[in-house]
């Protein structure tokens, strides 16, 4: 003779059965996604870079020593970006030629080109549209009076 609780009791273990299933699955949706959605590389040519590693490190200590440096703002209602340009004694630096990228970190897209152009001296301005808001990296590369400065910022553009 069956009473109801012995029935009952020989569902439980499929219950924990079905339990472990719904997490097991989940879980394997999340890493099947988090390895879909981003390679973990910033550089296209990761072996090549680190192959001239020193020389990239050199390459750094000289623009370093430029001691050159960058002031950017959002200006979230125009979609404005404004880099002020000073070398190492705070002077602006007129005349320079910037190219500028910004890069959205988390995502394989093509990186946003900003067009740049001098509002004053040392001031260089552009109107962006952005495909999304949240964190970019600005990517930054000065050529002036012969030389190259190059620099990373990690911005959010609201």
């Amino acid at each position: 003779m069956t009473t109801d609780s012995t029935a009952r009791d020989r569902h439980v273990p499929w219950l924990f059965v079905g339990g472990f299933a719904v997490v097991v699955g989940v879980n394997a949706i999340m890493v099947w996604l988090a390895i879909g959605s981003f390679s973990g590389l910033y550089t296209p040519q990761p072996r090549q870079r680190s192959l001239h590693y020193n020389e990239i490190i050199a390459r750094q200590a000289d623009r370093d020593a430029l001691g050159w440096r960058l002031e950017t703002s959002w200006h979230a209602p125009e979609n404005r970006l404004e880099i002020a340009v000073v070398d190492a004694r705070g002077r602006p630096l007129g005349n320079a030629r910037l190219h500028a990228e910004l890069v959205r970190p988390v995502e394989k897209r093509a990186p946003v080109a900003v067009d740049l152009v001098a509002v004053d001296g040392g001031r260089y301005a552009a109107t962006v549209t952005l495909p999304a808001r949240g964190n970019w990296d600005l990517d930054v590369v000065i050529d002036y009076d012969g030389r190259r400065f190059a620099q990373t910022r990690r911005m959010f553009l609201e």
